[in-house]
């Protein structure tokens, strides 16, 4: 069996690491997010050393395999590889995170991997690599079918009075904020996506409603279009990953079949999909 490694999967909300030997998970624990373009190098290293526990730094491992948000440019990777060569004083391979999912999800088979999260992001993957890959865009410019998209629908539909009466006075309740709250809670803030992505987990115990159903379908097949419709869907299998992913699981499956799609797979987190390909792959 090869030596034991570390591999790490960052959402930008949060981070989890896992020691693996093999297929066997050694240690698992979790840290904040991490993500080059709101944090420095000092403050990865900070959140890695501070927050994890000190069983992760008792040895050093073959390697330390991190697949991150905003990890999609050789500048910001090098300020993550760094924070982690400086902290672990092993070798450091850092990958995106749409690369963690495909192999998480379907390790060395080709298919379309979909990102259903705080963002969204999607891509072609033929078994070894990203072959093709849609722009995410970001909150503002894209990131359909997101927790940041459908939390900023809620607000606006709240804000507008879009939404029906009975929902927008249950919504300001149950966080107990006012719309002032709201907008110092976007606009003030460099990471307004996590507060929109908070916001949208709301929808999930009203779904009884034909507005919020309509809500994540709707947003949910703009994915699809904006996304999904630019790879060779009807020839290769669909799957996903993330909370909203998972949260909305049977809308996504009603949005495919719609679109005439097959989602194979759906899952929270590409973890246990990485440990495995791993073990299979030591060198990858």
């Amino acid at each position: 069996m090869s030596a034991p490694i570390v591999i790490a999967e960052s959402s930008g909300i949060r981070t989890e690491w896992t020691i693996a030997h093999g297929a066997t998970v050694v240690e698992r624990a979790f840290t904040a997010g991490i993500n080059p373009h709101f944090h420095s190098r000092r403050d990865i290293s900070h959140i890695i050393r501070l927050e994890l526990p000190e069983t992760f730094f008792r040895h050093r491992w073959s390697h330390v395999y991190y697949y991150g948000a905003g990890c999609s440019s050789p500048e910001k990777n090098k300020t993550v590889q760094a924070s982690l060569v400086a902290q672990f004083r092993t070798p450091v391979t850092v990958m995106s995170d749409l690369l963690g999912a495909a192999r998480g999800l379907l390790q060395h088979e080709a298919g379309l991997a979909c990102i259903i999260d705080t963002g969204s992001n999607s891509c072609h993957y033929d078994g070894r690599r990203i072959v093709k890959n849609v722009r995410a865009g970001g909150f503002i410019l894209g990131d359909e079918g997101s927790g940041a998209a459908l939390g900023r629908l809620l607000v606006g539909d709240c804000f507008k009075e879009v939404a029906p009466a009975p929902l927008r006075q249950a919504f300001f309740d149950h966080f107990h904020i006012t719309a002032d709250d709201v907008m110092d809670d976007v606009y003030n803030n460099p990471e307004a996506n996590r507060n929109l992505r908070a916001y949208s987990f709301f929808l999930a115990e009203h779904l009884d409603s034909p507005y919020v159903h309509d809500l994540v379908y709707d947003e949910l097949m703009r994915f699809f279009t904006r996304n999904v419709a630019h790879y060779d869907y009807e020839s290769y299998p669909v799957c996903c990953m993330g909370a909203i992913a998972t949260t909305y699981s049977n809308i996504l499956l009603e949005v495919a079949a719609d679109f005439g799609a097959t989602v194979r797979k759906i899952v929270r987190s590409s973890m246990p999909g990485l440990i495995t390909y791993h073990a299979a792959s030591p060198n990858p």
